[in-house]
């Protein structure tokens, strides 16, 4: 026996192999999804492990037991389907399982969930793949409640995102081009929220000079990579890009007009993000580069919440920031919202989106806060254990009207573990405004080469018609980023050469 994980409170899981299939990984998604924020323990006799689960995976068979302290008991017990070499079909295997395990938990706590055995990030991949083989809505529709036990409104939604995103790629060849990513990881000040690589500027200034030359020195190599191909977007992320100075951020965009005719972009997009580290001249170095897209994002507009998530700005220097970004010129605004965030309702999302609507931004991403394992809220939550954090469908449906009512269109979708309600995080924009990078890293159809500490390069290929992504990821602290940087830059060199 080996048991799943070792947490603090609520499952306790044996599982019994006698054979090579492994589902931890599943099982732990389906039951975070049933009981968000739950964890596991090893002893059956501990008295925190309130629901056990058992599975056993026999050669042609599984089963699942599922018993909690009350006399509860209940088993299933089914086949697993072989492939044509007699062997385990896992792809297979996995779906039944989920479904199975899906109907014991659903069975034992009456709970129903809108994206049903669903757990990985990218659900809306599902429903354009189905949509690209030919099948028609109502077919996807059927085959999702099916397969997945997703409900009809989730369901609608991955359709409509599908058939946008499928509009946008009959518009290029994925194969032909690529795509960049540059991350800039410093920020003004981390947020409560935040596990991204990110550094405060106020103590990395000094190496900010330092790092860019390094970020250079390996985009010159990203430029030799595909010669004859187009690059599709050049996505600058972090971190906040817009926390180094005006004549750091010229630097790095001088030196790819320099390498490349960016006016041939699909779309060259900065994360603005943080208002407290915008100014004109910053943006007026964006506009004057050929910068299309940025994002200025509040996250919430009250300030009592943006004190303790750890921005330190306020509503009036975002109205400030996003007022300034339009008398430059940027006609291609979006704006990031999180539901979640601590001690905030419905009343507060009701005036965010009453907000947005007067402020008309081209586009809107909807995210529902995510207890990320490496956040400060998740390693210090006993600090933050009299907030409430709540979100909800009802949540999402006021985000929804709002970008209805601002003539925007649903166009990405993902979601991640741990998310406050098991929901999702979803952009809007207005046709002709999407944010192109943000479909591609979703629907992984073409290379992202990025460049950066703590940056990760996918690799797209195709293996007897599967889908296959092989990752290349640098280092992600910035002083070792900046000394190794040769180490990083031969990691994609090996790799192009074994792929010719």
């Amino acid at each position: 026996m080996k048991p799943l994980l070792v947490g603090k409170r609520c499952f306790m899981l044996l599982i019994k192999y006698t054979d090579q299939i492994d589902f931890e990984y599943d099982i732990q998604g389906i039951l975070r999804s049933f009981y968000p924020g739950e964890e596991t323990v090893t002893d059956k006799e501990n008295e925190k492990a309130r629901l056990i689960i058992e599975c056993g995976f026999h050669f042609g068979n599984m089963e699942i037991t599922l018993s909690d302290r009350e006399n509860y008991k209940k088993q299933l017990s089914f086949d697993i389907p072989l492939d044509e070499n007699n062997q385990p079909d896992r792809k297979e295997a996995k779906n039944i399982m989920k479904r199975k395990l899906y109907d014991l938990l659903h069975d034992y706590s009456k709970i129903t969930l809108p994206w049903g055995t669903l757990s990985g990030i990218r659900p809306a991949k599902i429903t354009t793949s189905l949509l690209e083989s030919g099948m028609t809505k109502d077919e996807v529709k059927s085959h999702m409640r099916k397969e997945y036990y997703l409900s009809d409104i989730k369901t609608d939604k991955c359709i409509d995102i599908s058939t946008h995103e499928i509009e946008v790629f009959n518009k290029f060849n994925c194969e032909d081009e690529y795509s960049i990513y540059i991350g800039i990881p410093f920020c003004p000040s981390t947020c409560l929220y935040c596990s991204f690589t990110s550094y405060p500027i106020a103590l990395y200034e000094k190496k900010a000079d330092d790092y860019i030359t390094a970020l250079c020195k390996e985009l010159d190599y990203i430029f030799t990579m595909y010669p004859n191909k187009r690059i599709s977007s050049i996505y600058i992320g972090g971190g906040t890009p817009t926390s180094i100075s005006a004549f750091q951020l010229e630097r790095i965009l001088k030196y790819l007009d320099s390498k490349y005719d960016t006016s041939t972009l699909r779309e060259y997009c900065v994360e603005a993000g943080r208002p407290d580290s915008i100014t004109r001249e910053k943006l007026e170095v964006l506009k004057k580069y050929g910068v299309s897209r940025i994002s200025i994002n509040p996250q919430t507009l009250k300030d009592e919440t943006l004190k303790i998530i750890g921005r330190h700005h306020t509503t009036e220097q975002f109205y400030e920031a996003y007022e300034l970004a339009r008398e430059v010129g940027f006609d291609n605004i979006n704006m990031d919202f999180i539901l979640g965030l601590p001690d905030e309702n419905k009343e507060d999302i009701i005036r965010n989106m009453e907000k947005v609507r007067k402020l008309k931004p081209d586009s809107l991403t909807v995210h529902s806060l995510a207890l990320k394992r490496a956040a400060r809220l998740n390693m210090f939550k006993d600090k933050y254990k009299d907030y409430a954090f709540s979100n909800s469908e009802e949540f999402i449906r006021i985000t929804e009207d709002c970008a209805n009512d601002l003539g925007m269109k649903p166009y990405y979708l993902y979601r991640q573990k741990n998310m406050q309600g098991n929901l999702e995080n979803t952009g809007y924009a207005t046709v002709g405004k999407e944010g192109l990078y943000n479909i591609l890293i979703m629907e992984e159809k073409q290379d992202i080469i990025a460049a950066g500490a703590g940056a990760s390069t996918k690799m797209v290929k195709k293996v007897n018609n599967e889908t296959q992504i092989e990752r290349i990821i640098n280092v992600k602290n910035v002083d070792i980023y900046i000394e190794r940087i040769d180490e990083m830059i031969a990691r994609k060199r090996e790799y192009m050469e074994q792929r010719i």
